[in-house]
């Protein structure tokens, strides 16, 4: 049975996340429908990244086994046929070993965080940022974000309701960048805990405006406690960007 790994790209705005969820449209949903419409089989996609209800992705990657083989070309364009109009769209489609698994055999995943640093309101990207009125000092949030970086316990930044079955993760990259009213958060590990991401940008935001340090950043952390957390960082700056495999 041939597999397929395709790569994906979607506003999340309409979506109530990306796995399937009974009455409500998601991205998941959107993609086995397409499937189903092109191929008039009902499949069940594997995820390398299940996103939350508002995050975007410019890169997540699926795999799916269709009963036979496909030209490429034919699945990325009837794909997109039977997803018009909505928000979702298949860059790429590749066949794969049958040993390749678009969550297993993941090595990294990259995310991006953008805030709009201005005093006015997002207005165009008001769906694909976090608007910040507060001026943020990203030096100072991209020296606390290093404190995050490496082999830890993030309890502290999981989402309470998180069904991993430890908290323990590695962090490879977390950098802040300003590119004049954006400042940037890229982040990168093999996995990430449910609502890791928006948790570390809620942090670091308070070091921006002046209310934490780097060293309440290590001290939170220390604390594997969900309370010490500040506020979550609202889901629409979010974005998933890319998948690593072990083939590239």
């Amino acid at each position: 049975m041939p597999r397929f790994a395709l790569t994906v790209e979607y506003d999340g705005a309409p979506f109530a996340g990306f796995q399937r969820q009974d009455g409500l449209a998601t991205v998941q949903g959107a993609l086995e429908a397409a499937i189903l419409a092109l191929t008039g089989e009902q499949v069940s996609l594997r995820t390398a990244g299940r996103t939350d209800a508002g995050v975007h992705a410019r890169g997540l990657v699926v795999h799916v086994d269709l009963s036979r083989d496909w030209p490429t070309d034919t699945l990325r364009d009837g794909f997109n046929a039977h997803l018009r109009p909505q928000a979702v769209g298949v860059l790429a489609a590749r066949a794969v070993q049958q040993n390749f698994d678009a969550r297993f055999s993941a090595v990294r995943r990259h995310y991006r965080y953008t805030i709009l640093n201005r005093r006015c309101p997002p207005i165009l990207e008001r769906s694909a940022v976090w608007g910040v009125p507060r001026p943020l000092d990203a030096q100072a949030m991209h020296e606390a974000a290093q404190r995050l970086i490496g082999h830890h316990d993030f309890t502290t930044f999981r989402s309470s309701s998180c069904q991993a079955n430890s908290p323990l993760r590695t962090l490879d990259v977390l950098q802040v960048t300003r590119q004049g009213e954006h400042l940037l958060i890229d982040t990168a590990a093999r996995s990430f805990l449910h609502n890791q991401v928006r948790s570390m940008v809620g942090a670091l935001k308070r070091v921006g405006e002046g209310h934490l340090n780097s060293d309440d950043l290590t001290a939170m952390l220390a604390a594997r406690n969900r309370a010490a957390c500040p506020a979550v960082a609202p889901p629409q700056g979010l974005v998933f960007m890319k998948v690593e495999y072990r083939e590239q």
